[in-house]
């Protein structure tokens, strides 16, 4: 017996001298409880507006008051027609654009009823129907208050779904699963390939080769590259002919797009590949580092305007937040370059970025 609590303390001593070690149990439950904790929140906050206020009178003036003070929305603007709606959504800033008709006012006091209509961009339909249902519930509240002073009146919203007007959740888990899918293996097949060199020890080989480094790399990823364009392909395909995602933008442009991604995903795989020692840590890394910050802070799931400013921050440096930006704007919305030059610019420069500094980093010799 003593000697089996001899060894318990000796595992014991092992484990509280490897850092690596301490994280995993300490550190990580700890990262990932703060993290959901302001992450999974069905609350909205800080969801952008615009208005087309065709009648501009007193009661309108009112409700639209009301639901930019209650904390929820901030304003982004008003419009002068109909016809600015469909561009004002293309833009990706406004998540609800709120309609008054001619005449709202004398409408309800004459008739004493009148209506609202409440447009969302339903292309992420989670936020959208939160969005339709608090603006619904201010509504109410600012009728229920005139209607205590008075004749009963009613005001009716009428919700309308742009892009997704059926509500099908799969218009938004099959872009972001389309780029998670993509990030994961890309990077994580590249990240093994150059570490298990290392492990069987057939780097030397290559770094006696009369190839540079740039060649040892771009032969290495060649393969992933083409594989995962084919993934794309698949994904895409699926998506249309079994869960009927429509594809309203250019495909040509989708699919350069696609490759861009894979691009950054297989330039951040070798740079976690030069420093990996053993396929077990690269493995490790690649998913450590991806997994959650493609599934939480990239907007597949969780709204990225909800989550506090420190993760905002961070979700700038996720390649994937981009990417479902960019699918969801050709598919769903049909889309252009020129409503995701910004998207595009970040991603190819994560590109150079990360082919710069894997090739900076990758070793011509042997430690």
């Amino acid at each position: 017996m003593k000697r089996f609590w001899g060894f318990v303390i000796k595992e014991f001593n092992h484990i509280l001298r490897d850092p690596r070690t301490l994280l995993i149990l300490f550190g990580m439950p700890v990262v990932m409880l703060l993290v959901f904790g302001y992450v999974v929140t069905n609350e909205l906050k800080d969801i952008r507006v615009a208005i087309l206020d065709q009648s501009n009178d007193r009661q309108t003036r009112e409700i639209t008051q009301k639901l930019l003070s209650s904390g929820y929305f901030i304003f982004d603007g008003y419009l002068s027609s109909h016809s600015e709606v469909e561009e004002k959504f293309r833009e990706g800033n406004v998540k609800e654009i709120i309609i008054f008709g001619r005449n709202f006012t004398e409408r309800l006091e004459r008739e004493h009823t009148a209506d609202i209509q409440l447009i969302a961009d339903a292309s992420d339909a989670n936020t959208a129907s939160l969005v339709v249902t608090y603006s619904s519930a201010i509504i109410m509240d600012y009728l229920q208050t005139i209607n205590s002073a008075g004749i009963p009146l009613q005001i009716v919203p009428e919700p309308r779904m742009l892009y997704n007007q059926s509500m099908k959740s799969v218009f938004m888990f099959v872009p972001g699963t389309m780029a998670m899918i993509l990030m994961l293996v890309s990077t994580l097949m590249t990240s093994i390939s150059i570490a298990r060199e290392k492990e069987l020890g057939t780097m030397e080989t290559l770094l006696v080769s009369p190839l540079q480094p740039l060649q040892i790399v771009l032969g290495k990823v060649t393969p992933y590259f083409m594989l995962s364009f084919f993934n794309a392909l698949g994904i895409v395909t699926i998506g249309f002919l079994v869960f009927g995602l429509p594809v309203r933008g250019n495909v040509v442009l989708l699919l350069a797009e696609c490759l861009l991604f894979i691009g950054v995903a297989l330039a951040l795989g070798v740079l976690i590949s030069t420093r990996a020692r053993t396929q077990q840590i690269a493995m490790f890394s690649s998913l450590l580092a991806l997994l959650l910050p493609t599934m939480i802070l990239s907007g597949f799931i969780f709204p990225v305007e909800n989550m506090p400013k420190i993760l905002q921050w961070l979700s700038a440096i996720v390649p994937a937040k981009y990417f479902i930006v960019i699918v969801k704007n050709i598919m769903l919305k049909g889309t252009g370059i020129i409503f995701i030059w910004k998207e595009t610019l970040v991603l190819a420069g994560m590109l150079i970025f990360l082919i710069v500094f894997s090739i900076k980093r990758f070793k011509i010799r042997l430690d």
